[in-house]
């Protein structure tokens, strides 16, 4: 059996930067209130017609396939993960096959919003275990301002998102002790609804049914979060499954060189990194320049800790995500 690891990174945002003052023009909110519940300072926000999901995708892929050493054309598989695809069908993996111009290889959509980069991690690590691929392209990618409600209506959760892409390649490895050394996946689709958006939806309101009613006040294809409850579930399941990754592979806290956290508030990150008792060297944040970009947050994070050299050889580096599922996940990687 073989290991996976990361033979490349690379991320993309849109050039469009929209800080707190800018959304204070448009909704009743301050840069003070939401720095101080979240800790974001500012966004990326698309230029329609200049990026979507796919081509964020694309133009991180393409970085991230460079640095690899690798050609295109030894890509076998496509993960793509994301929340917010250009199309309701198909998904983005066939269009980022058809854009890079990549063999006819396999591409495979995944759906678990803000833990959806460490279970295409996950996926993609398997098959290279199994000697079923050798390199995979991973990627997170988020278009989020299109979707929101940018009013004072949609502020506490519109203020809190952002657009971008990330990407990884992972290739096969054959030196067991280095690469992915766990993935530990979860769900609680008893709390589902505490953060979703429902349409349009077959099993809820299907768009015959919000231009039939066309009713200027449902907020029904709005993103709904229950925000404090969120955070209580969060904060629990970031440590647990940390926790359990580092138990897997018979680690201590001690040895966790970078801790690459979903950035889904700072608040979030911190109360994680003060309860393992982590310095701000061992914590990778960016939330204050990109805000929440949900299946991109980590593969950005993770690319940019790699950039700055704050991930080396040998260092090992923990990534853990919650979000809408509700799902968390964890991975362990040697580097």
């Amino acid at each position: 059996m073989y290991h996976s690891k990361i033979a490349g990174l690379g991320y993309y945002v849109p050039s469009n930067v929209v800080t707190n003052d800018d959304l204070s023009k448009i909704m009743d909110t301050n840069d003070e209130w939401i720095q101080e519940r979240t800790g974001i300072q500012e966004r990326r926000h698309i230029v329609r017609g200049e990026d979507t999901t796919t081509s964020m995708g694309v133009k991180a892929a393409k970085i991230a396939i460079e640095r690899s050493g690798i050609a295109k054309e030894d890509i076998d598989f496509v993960v793509f993960a994301t929340l917010s695809p250009d199309y309701y069908f198909p998904g983005p993996g066939v269009l980022v096959q058809r854009d890079l111009g990549l063999r006819t290889v396999g591409a495979l959509d995944v759906r678990n919003q803000c833990s959806g980069f460490v279970y295409a991690i996950s996926v993609a690590d398997q098959y290279i275990k199994t000697g079923m691929y050798k390199n995979i392209l991973v990627i997170g990618s988020e278009v989020h301002s299109t979707g929101l409600d940018m009013t004072t209506r949609g502020r506490g959760v519109s203020v809190i998102f952002g657009d971008g892409a990330g990407a990884a390649v992972l290739s096969r490895e054959e030196d067991v002790t280095k690469g992915i050394l766990s993935t530990h996946l979860h769900s609680e689709g008893e709390h589902a609804e505490e953060l979703a958006l429902q349409a349009p939806g077959m099993g809820a309101r299907w768009v015959t049914d919000i231009i039939a009613d066309n009713d200027p006040n449902d907020e029904s294809y709005y993103p709904y979060m229950n925000g404090q409850f969120v955070f209580k579930n969060a904060v629990v399941r970031f440590a647990e499954v940390i926790n359990e990754g580092l138990e897997a592979n018979g680690l201590q806290v001690s040895d966790i060189d970078m801790l690459i956290p979903h950035q889904a508030n700072l608040r979030i990150s911190q109360f994680i990194q003060n309860k393992f008792k982590l310095t701000d060297d061992q914590v990778h944040n960016n939330i204050q320049k990109y805000g929440n970009t949900t299946a991109a947050s980590i593969p950005i994070a993770l690319t940019e800790a790699w950039e700055q050299g704050k991930i080396k050889s040998g260092d090992t580096v923990v990534l853990a995500a919650f979000g809408s599922g509700f799902t968390w996940a964890s991975a362990i990687i040697k580097w």
